[in-house]
Parts: C-alpha cells; sequence; structure tokens
C-alpha cells in the first residue's frame, strides 16, 4: 500500500474523504510547489539587463570577424574588444559586447529591409538596457565627386529614401520629363506640390550632428597612396581630388546598386527635394532611413532614445565615372574591389572613435544629457 494512504487509516469506502479527492489534493500541492519560483531560479532566468553606452551599427563582414580582410564590422570588434559573444539568432549575426566600456557591436545585413528588422529585434531584447545608448552607424558609401574624395567620412543628418515613390520607365515618361522617379501624391517629377515625408525622408538629430562633426573636423584620416591614381582621374570635379576629409551632408538610402551622372544628378535633386533645399547628396547606400524608423517606433515605447543616434559614412567608391569612361564600365571596375575601401573603413573608425571616446570618458554627463541639446 503507498505510504501516502498508511498515514491516514480513515480513507476508506464511505468514510469523510475519497480517495480520488485525496488524490487532486496531492496533485494541487505537487503542481504549486513546482511553479512557485524559488530566490535562485528567478535570479538564472531574468538576470540584469546589459547596460549598453553604445552600439556600433555596421552592416557586413568580409569573411570572418577577425584575421581577414576587414568589412566593417572587423576593426570594431578586434580594437575594441568586443569579445564577449551574445547569441542573436532572430537577425543576421550574432552580438559583441565588452562589459568594460558597455559598448555593443551588431552587423545588420546589408539592405533595408535587414537593417530595419536587425535593430527592431535588438531594442526589443529584454537583455539589453538601451534606454541611454548612442547609435553610430559605422558603414562604406558610395560618395558624390562633387563634394568630396574616397576616403572621405560624412556625417549626416538628413536621411532620404530612394526607393519610396512612383516611377515610370524612361522609355515610357512624357517627352518634358526628365526622370521618369516621381513622390507619391504628386503629379510629376519635383512637383512643389509635395506632401510632407511619410517615409521619404527622415531627419536624425541634427545638433549631435554637428557636435560630431566639429569634435572630428580634424581628425587625422589616412591617405593611402593608392587613391592618388583614382582621385586624379575626377579632373572636372576638385573636391575628388583633395586627401580624405571630414565633411557633413545629406546622404540617400536605395535598395539599388546605381551608378552614373545621371543618376548622381537625380540624387542630388532627389536630397534637395525632400530636405526644402537644406541639403544635396554627399553618401549613398542602402540600410539608414530602416535603421531610423526602427529606433523611431522604439523610441515611442521607451526602449530607445532616437535622439542619440549617428550616421557616419566613408567613401569607399565613387558614384560616377570619371571622364573618359563609360557609367557601366566604371561601375564593372568597381565591383572587383572598392578603390577607397580599406581606407574608409579605416577612417570611419578614427572618426568614430573620437566620438565615442568623447562620449564614454565623460559619461556621467551624457548620460543624461545628448551633445549639442541645449542643458
Amino acid at each position: 500500500m503507498p505510504a501516502f494512504l498508511t498515514a491516514y487509516p480513515t480513507l476508506k469506502a464511505g468514510k469523510l474523504f475519497s480517495i480520488r479527492a485525496l488524490a487532486l489534493l496531492l496533485l494541487s500541492l505537487t503542481s504549486a510547489a513546482c511553479t512557485a519560483p524559488s530566490e535562485s531560479t528567478t535570479e538564472t532566468t531574468n538576470p540584469a539587463p546589459l547596460p549598453v553606452k553604445v552600439v556600433v551599427i555596421t552592416m557586413f563582414e568580409i569573411g570572418a570577424d577577425e584575421g581577414d580582410a576587414a568589412g566593417e564590422f572587423q576593426l570594431w570588434k578586434t580594437r575594441r574588444n568586443l569579445n564577449e559573444r551574445i547569441p542573436f539568432p532572430q537577425s543576421h549575426h550574432d552580438l559583441y559586447y565588452n562589459s568594460d566600456s558597455q559598448i555593443l557591436g551588431m552587423v545588420t545585413g546589408i539592405g533595408t529591409a535587414k537593417s530595419a528588422t536587425a535593430t527592431m529585434a535588438l531594442g526589443l531584447d529584454s537583455r539589453f538596457d538601451l534606454s541611454q545608448a548612442y547609435w553610430m552607424v559605422a558603414g562604406i558609401a558610395g560618395i558624390d565627386p562633387e563634394d568630396a574624395s574616397i576616403g572621405s567620412v560624412a556625417w549626416s543628418s538628413y536621411l532620404v529614401d530612394g526607393d519610396l515613390g512612383h516611377e515610370i520607365d524612361a522609355r515610357e515618361m512624357p517627352a518634358d520629363w526628365d526622370t521618369g522617379f516621381f513622390a507619391r501624391y504628386t503629379q510629376f517629377p519635383y512637383d512643389p506640390a509635395r506632401p510632407e515625408p511619410t517615409g521619404e525622408m527622415f531627419q536624425a538629430n541634427p545638433a549631435l550632428r554637428d557636435w560630431a562633426y566639429e569634435l572630428t573636423k580634424d581628425a587625422p584620416l589616412v591617405d593611402p597612396e593608392a587613391l592618388a591614381a583614382t582621385r586624379d582621374l575626377y579632373t572636372e570635379h576638385p573636391n575628388a581630388q583633395k586627401p580624405p576629409f571630414v565633411l557633413t551632408g545629406g546622404h540617400i538610402a536605395a535598395m539599388t546598386f546605381w551608378h552614373g551622372a545621371l543618376m548622381n544628378e537625380w540624387a542630388n535633386r532627389w536630397v534637395s527635394y525632400w530636405s526644402d533645399g537644406a541639403t544635396d547628396f554627399v553618401t549613398s547606400a542602402m540600410e539608414d532611413t530602416g535603421t531610423y524608423q526602427a529606433l523611431y517606433y522604439l523610441d515611442k515605447i521607451n526602449k530607445v532614445d532616437v535622439e542619440r543616434f549617428l550616421v557616419l559614412r566613408g567613401g569607399s567608391n565613387y558614384t560616377m565615372q570619371p571622364p573618359g569612361v563609360t557609367a557601366a564600365e566604371n561601375l564593372l571596375k568597381e565591383n572587383d574591389g572598392y578603390a577607397g575601401l580599406q581606407a574608409s573603413l579605416e577612417n570611419i573608425y578614427i572618426a568614430g572613435s573620437i566620438v565615442i571616446d568623447e562620449l564614454l570618458e565623460n559619461w556621467d554627463r551624457y548620460s543624461m544629457t545628448v551633445p549639442g541639446s541645449k542643458e
């Protein structure tokens, strides 16, 4: 006979309790004991979230995260000792963290869709406290030879989407149009009766951008000799022939890797159109409108502070061809290897590190007050 029955001799047919009633009672007590969390269990399953001061946002790595040709992430991982690997299966690439500096490095994957979903996944991840974190895009870009040279780095506030709109093939567009791409809810390209942007343009904190630029405008950027051969081809663009430098300017994000003088002209007009003439196009990439959109939504639920978002892009290649070369020839040549890739990665790291070091060294101040804002 089971032990619990010998302890209760009155449990017989017709007595006060039935075997079934006692069994149910024991089942209830056992279930309660199993589900009641102990103090040690709670601590194990719900650790305190990791505090994050800076999120470095990169988009791709070429091969391994260390020890081979560097993509956007590698210099940050190795030089900032981001050695604590944190699994991140809900996105493109695992996260890496340094518990001393509280810098978190991420690789979103290429394209707006991946950058937006990776940023949203991180922002909703309960393992991290991102309430005071600064977010810095640190990636390569195409650069307009009218504005700067390869290897140069640009801080951007105006982020313009190069995909969202209407488009008619140029072979079918009206004869008086110079492009078949035009804004939604308008009648023709660059229609002055333009609606307010609903995803076509975002403006990251301009005061923070200006603060970052002032801090880095005289940064000692690298200028490898190999850059000169490509720079010298741009005989009609004086800024393209300069050694790398730091500047500010508009950024366009588009999933299509476009190239050429005509597309370059479109990008300048499109950025100027959506920024109401405040800026024109300087750098091009694919992700930053998606990244900003995710942070904007996360800010609404108090997960992040979207005013702490910075975009730093380095010119790995020119966005149009030099004289005497066709757009197709130049694009295919660049696809074999961006002339300014390694220089831009170094210079992104140099300029970005100046900003990060300032934030970390004066964290008591910047944790509470965003640089450039009125205290």
